[in-house]
C-alpha cells in the first residue's frame, strides 16, 4: 500500500486517509479533493482509482499507463470545457489548438449528463465505473443541480471532484462527499517534485537551470504548488520577447501605451492577459508596494473579465496608469 502512494510527495493527511479507506474497503460514493491547483490533487486520484481497480495495492506499470493516459474503460475523466463551434473542447486541447479563450471553460449540463449515464451502466473490467470531475468549482448552475441529483442516487460507482474554492460548490453537493485536503509545500518540496520530473527537450522544467531563469516573481505566485510554478513558466516563456518589460516601463507618452494595448490586446489570449496582470501586479508590490496602482490593475481584470472590449480597457487602464 505504501507503493501506491509513493509519489505523492508533501500530503502526509491525504494518504492517510485514502490509504485507510482502500485497506478497510470504506470507500466513500463520493470524494471531494481539497487544495491548490498543482499540489497533487489529480495524481492522488489516479493513484486512488488505480488501488480500486488493483484490490487495494498498487496496481501492474500497464494499468497505471493506461490510467495516466485515460485509456481504462470504467474511468471518465470531466475537464471544463469551451464551446467552440457547436462542440465542447477541453481547456487543454483549446490551448493545442490555439483556439481564443477569452471566456473561462466550464463543466457544462451535457458533461453532467454523460456521467450520470456512465456511472449507470455496468463497469466493464472493474467492480465499479470511476468519474472525476476536474475543477468542479467551474459547474454551471444547471450542472451543478444534475451533479446534486446524482449524488443523492450513487450506485455502486465512485466520484471524486477536484476542486481548489470548494465554497463556489453547492454545500449541498459538498455534504455528500467526503473531504480530502491537499496543503501547499513548502520550497524545498517544490524543488524536490520538479527535480524529480523528465527534463523536456532543452532548458528542464523541473532543473536547476530552469529554476534560475525564473523570474523572482514565479515562485510567489506558485504559492508552495509545484504544478502552478510548471505553468507560470509556461506562460512565461510563452510571451513575446520584450513585452513585459515594456509594460514594466510604462512612461506617460499617450502613443506609447496606446501602442502597448494593441500589442498586449492581440498577442495574448484572455488567460495569457489575466496571467500578465498577476504578474504585474505582484512585482510592482514587491517594487514600491502603493496601493493605487494595483487598485487599477484589478479594475482592468475585472473589466477584462466582464468582457469589455480588450484593446480598450487597456488602453484607458495603460493611460491611467501612465499618468
Amino acid at each position: 500500500m505504501a507503493d501506491l502512494f509513493a509519489d505523492l510527495v508533501g500530503q502526509p493527511q491525504a494518504v492517510a486517509l485514502l490509504t485507510a479507506a482502500l485497506e478497510r474497503r470504506r470507500l466513500a460514493p463520493a470524494y471531494l479533493f481539497v487544495g491548490p491547483e498543482g499540489v497533487g490533487r489529480r495524481l492522488a486520484a489516479l493513484r486512488l482509482i488505480e488501488g480500486v481497480l488493483a484490490g487495494g495495492t498498487a496496481g501492474s506499470v500497464p494499468l497505471r499507463r493506461r490510467l495516466a493516459e485515460g485509456n481504462h474503460p470504467d474511468l471518465l475523466w470531466v475537464e471544463p470545457t469551451h464551446l467552440h463551434q457547436g462542440r465542447l473542447v477541453t481547456a487543454s486541447e483549446a490551448e493545442v489548438q490555439g483556439l481564443s479563450r477569452r471566456s473561462p471553460p466550464q463543466l457544462r449540463l451535457e458533461q453532467v449528463r454523460e456521467v450520470t449515464r456512465f456511472l449507470a451502466r455496468r463497469p466493464v473490467e472493474g467492480e465499479r465505473s470511476l468519474v472525476v470531475l476536474d475543477t468542479a468549482e467551474a459547474m454551471a448552475e444547471a450542472a451543478a443541480n444534475a451533479l446534486l441529483k446524482t449524488l443523492e442516487e450513487p450506485g455502486h460507482g465512485l466520484l471524486i471532484l477536484l476542486t481548489a474554492t470548494p465554497d463556489r460548490l453547492l454545500s449541498t453537493i459538498r455534504s455528500r462527499c467526503q473531504a480530502i485536503p491537499f496543503a501547499r509545500l513548502p520550497p524545498a518540496l517544490v524543488h524536490q517534485v520538479l527535480a524529480a520530473l523528465p527534463a523536456p527537450e532543452g532548458a528542464g522544467e523541473g532543473t536547476a537551470e530552469g529554476a534560475a531563469a525564473d523570474p523572482p516573481e514565479l515562485l510567489e505566485l506558485a504559492a508552495g504548488s509545484p504544478g502552478a510554478l510548471l505553468r507560470h513558466r509556461r506562460v512565461w516563456r510563452g510571451l513575446p520577447e520584450g513585452l513585459a518589460d515594456r509594460l514594466l516601463a510604462l512612461g506617460r507618452e499617450p502613443l506609447e501605451a496606446l501602442g502597448l494595448a494593441r500589442d498586449l490586446s492581440e498577442a495574448l489570449d484572455g488567460e495569457q492577459q489575466l496571467w500578465l496582470l498577476d504578474w504585474w501586479q505582484l512585482h510592482l508590490w514587491r517594487q514600491c508596494r502603493e496601493p493605487a496602482p494595483l487598485r487599477r490593475i484589478e479594475q482592468l481584470r475585472s473589466h477584462l473579465l466582464a468582457y469589455v472590449q480588450p484593446r480598450l480597457a487597456w488602453e484607458v487602464a495603460l493611460l491611467d496608469l501612465g499618468r
